[in-house]
Protein backbone atom coordinates (compact mmCIF):
# COMPACT_ATOMS: atom_id res chain seq x y z
CA UNK A 1 0.00 0.00 0.00
CA UNK A 2 2.76 2.14 0.37
CA UNK A 3 4.34 2.42 -2.77
CA UNK A 4 3.32 2.11 -6.56
CA UNK A 5 4.18 0.25 -9.10
CA UNK A 6 7.27 2.38 -9.76
CA UNK A 7 8.56 1.92 -6.34
CA UNK A 8 7.45 5.69 -5.20
CA UNK A 9 5.97 6.55 -2.21
CA UNK A 10 1.89 6.96 -2.48
CA UNK A 11 0.67 10.97 -1.35
CA UNK A 12 -2.05 11.27 0.65
CA UNK A 13 -4.29 11.54 -2.60
CA UNK A 14 -2.94 8.23 -3.80
CA UNK A 15 -3.63 6.37 -0.21
CA UNK A 16 -7.23 8.10 -0.33
CA UNK A 17 -7.99 6.81 -3.17
CA UNK A 18 -6.97 3.06 -2.40
CA UNK A 19 -8.71 3.60 1.03
CA UNK A 20 -12.21 4.83 -0.22
CA UNK A 21 -11.87 1.99 -3.28
CA UNK A 22 -11.46 -0.61 -0.45
CA UNK A 23 -14.17 1.23 1.56
CA UNK A 24 -16.95 1.13 -1.16
CA UNK A 25 -15.66 -2.76 -2.24
CA UNK A 26 -16.56 -3.51 1.68
CA UNK A 27 -19.87 -1.71 1.63
CA UNK A 28 -19.13 0.16 4.73
CA UNK A 29 -21.64 2.86 5.25
CA UNK A 30 -19.26 5.36 7.50
CA UNK A 31 -16.41 6.84 5.35
CA UNK A 32 -12.42 6.12 6.51
CA UNK A 33 -9.89 8.82 6.23
CA UNK A 34 -6.31 8.17 5.59
CA UNK A 35 -6.11 9.64 9.21
CA UNK A 36 -7.78 6.54 10.48
CA UNK A 37 -5.24 4.24 9.25
CA UNK A 38 -2.52 6.07 10.67
CA UNK A 39 -4.62 6.16 14.15
CA UNK A 40 -5.48 2.68 13.69
CA UNK A 41 -1.92 1.82 13.80
CA UNK A 42 -0.61 3.91 16.81
CA UNK A 43 -3.41 2.41 18.66
CA UNK A 44 -2.65 -1.07 17.82
CA UNK A 45 1.02 -0.59 18.72
CA UNK A 46 0.26 1.15 21.89
CA UNK A 47 -1.74 -1.97 22.63
CA UNK A 48 0.52 -4.72 22.21
CA UNK A 49 3.18 -2.75 24.21
CA UNK A 50 5.26 -0.96 21.78
CA UNK A 51 7.51 1.85 22.73
CA UNK A 52 6.69 5.28 22.19
CA UNK A 53 9.24 6.41 20.47
CA UNK A 54 9.34 3.17 17.92
CA UNK A 55 5.76 4.23 17.30
CA UNK A 56 6.52 7.87 16.67
CA UNK A 57 9.50 6.58 14.43
CA UNK A 58 6.99 4.89 12.21
CA UNK A 59 4.28 7.45 12.32
CA UNK A 60 6.35 10.12 12.15
CA UNK A 61 5.39 11.88 14.67
CA UNK A 62 7.34 15.22 16.52
CA UNK A 63 5.64 15.34 19.81
CA UNK A 64 4.18 12.91 22.25
CA UNK A 65 1.32 14.48 23.00
CA UNK A 66 0.38 14.12 19.21
CA UNK A 67 0.90 11.07 18.98
CA UNK A 68 -1.02 9.94 22.54
CA UNK A 69 -4.04 12.17 20.85
CA UNK A 70 -4.01 9.39 18.32
CA UNK A 71 -4.15 6.84 20.54
CA UNK A 72 -7.65 5.05 21.06
CA UNK A 73 -8.46 3.64 23.90
CA UNK A 74 -9.76 0.14 23.80
CA UNK A 75 -10.90 -0.14 27.35
CA UNK A 76 -10.35 3.35 29.84
CA UNK A 77 -9.98 1.02 33.14
CA UNK A 78 -7.28 -1.21 31.43
CA UNK A 79 -3.36 -0.74 32.99
CA UNK A 80 -5.23 2.56 34.65
CA UNK A 81 -2.94 3.99 37.58
CA UNK A 82 -6.04 4.90 39.83
CA UNK A 83 -7.34 1.49 40.08
CA UNK A 84 -7.61 -0.28 43.18
CA UNK A 85 -6.58 -3.67 42.64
Amino acid sequence: LGHNREGCRLGAQAVAGVLNSAVARAKLARRHQPHSLRAGFATAAAHAGKSDHSIMQQTRHRSISTLYSYIRGADVFANNSAALT
